[in-house]
C-alpha cells in the first residue's frame, strides 16, 4: 500500500534555528528533548507492506526570517519526490510579503506556505495586512496552512470570515492536525461539539481540505479508539476525498514509532470498514492531487 504523507518535518540542528527545539522556548513539554535531533528521510521507515512514494515537508522553524533558506535546504538534502511548504508571515507588509513569495516560488518544491495561527489566529486574522497577503496567494495559486484550534468559536468566526472575503473564493486551505479536536469527548463535551461545529462550517468551502494527524500534540497516550472517533468524524464532514492521513513525524514519535503510525492508521481505517480503493485515497492519492498537481 502507497502512501504519501502530507506532513513530517526534517531538521539539522546544525544548519537551521529552530529556537523551538530549545528547552529555554515554549513549548515547554517535559519530553522535548526526545526530538532535539536531527531528522532526515532515512528516518522515514515503514513496515514492508507500506512504501512511502512520497511527502510534504512542512515549515519547522529553520529560519523564519529567511524562509527560502529551509527550501533550499531540502532540495539540496531530500532524494525522495516531495512538496515544500515554507512559513510565511501574514503580517508583512504586502511588498515584503510579496517579495518574500517570490523569491520562495523559485524553488520548484514550493507548494504553500504556512502561518500558525493557533491561539492568536483572531488578532491574526483581523490585522491590516492579513487578508491582501492571503489574496496574493490565492493570485498565485499556492496552498494555505492552516494551524488553529477549531473549538474556538471565535476562531472559526474569523477564519470563515476572511475566506468569504477572498476576492476569488478559491484559495486551496488545508487544516493542520483535524483541527485540534478535544483529547477526550467525553470529558470535554462543549469543546467537542464546538469543534465538530467548526469543521462543519469550514467544510462548506469546497476550497477548504483537512489533514488527520497530530493525536499526541494534545495526548502522549491517545488509544487507538480515540483516533478511530477523530478521524470517523472528519471523513463524514468532510468526505473522502477532501481527507488526507497524515504523521506530523517526528512529533508522533513521542507515541510510537513511525512505523507503527502508519500501522496504527490502516487498522483505524479497517476497523471503520473503509473499502481499499477509498483507503488508498486517504493515505495517498489525495495528497498526490492536492500537493503535487
Amino acid at each position: 500500500m502507497k502512501i504519501s504523507d502530507p506532513h513530517l518535518h526534517l531538521f539539522d540542528l546544525v544548519k537551521g534555528e529552530y529556537q523551538w527545539l530549545k528547552p529555554e522556548y515554549p513549548p515547554f513539554w517535559s519530553d522535548k528533548s526526545k526530538i532535539n535531533r536531527d531528522f532526515s528521510e532515512q528516518n522515514l521507515i515503514v513496515f514492508e507492506q507500506f512504501e512511502l512514494s512520497s511527502f510534504v515537508h512542512i515549515e519547522a522553524g529553520f529560519n523564519n526570517e529567511h524562509p527560502s533558506q529551509e527550501v533550499e535546504w531540502l532540495e539540496k538534502t531530500v532524494t525522495k519526490p516531495f512538496k515544500s511548504i515554507a512559513t510565511a508571515n501574514l503580517l508583512l507588509e504586502p511588498e515584503e510579503f510579496k517579495s518574500q513569495i517570490s523569491e520562495l516560488k523559485l524553488y520548484s518544491s514550493v507548494a504553500g506556505v504556512r502561518h500558525i495561527l493557533d491561539e492568536n489566529a483572531v488578532a491574526i486574522l483581523n490585522s491590516a495586512n492579513c487578508l491582501g497577503n492571503l489574496s496574493y496567494l490565492e493570485s498565485q495559486n499556492l496552498i494555505f496552512e492552516l494551524q488553529a484550534n477549531l473549538f474556538d468559536i471565535l476562531i472559526v468566526d474569523s477564519i470563515t470570515k476572511s475566506l468569504s472575503s477572498l476576492p476569488l473564493g478559491d484559495l486551496k486551505v488545508v487544516i493542520n492536525h483535524a483541527g485540534f479536536p478535544p483529547s477526550d469527548p467525553n470529558h470535554n463535551k462543549d469543546e467537542w461539539a464546538n469543534w465538530l461545529a467548526g469543521i462543519k462550517r469550514l467544510s462548506a468551502f469546497s476550497n477548504v481540505s483537512i489533514k488527520c494527524s497530530g493525536w499526541e500534540m494534545s495526548n502522549r497516550n491517545y488509544t487507538l479508539a480515540a483516533m478511530e472517533l477523530k478521524i470517523k468524524s472528519v471523513i463524514n464532514v468532510f468526505g473522502i476525498e477532501r481527507v488526507m492521513m497524515a504523521s506530523n513525524f517526528p512529533l508522533c514519535t513521542f507515541s510510537k514509532t513511525y512505523a507503527e503510525y502508519w500501522q496504527n492508521i490502516v487498522l483505524v481505517l479497517n476497523n471503520l470498514n473503509i473499502p481499499q480503493a477509498h483507503q488508498q485515497k486517504l493515505l495517498h492519492d489525495n495528497a498526490v492531487a492536492f500537493y503535487f498537481k
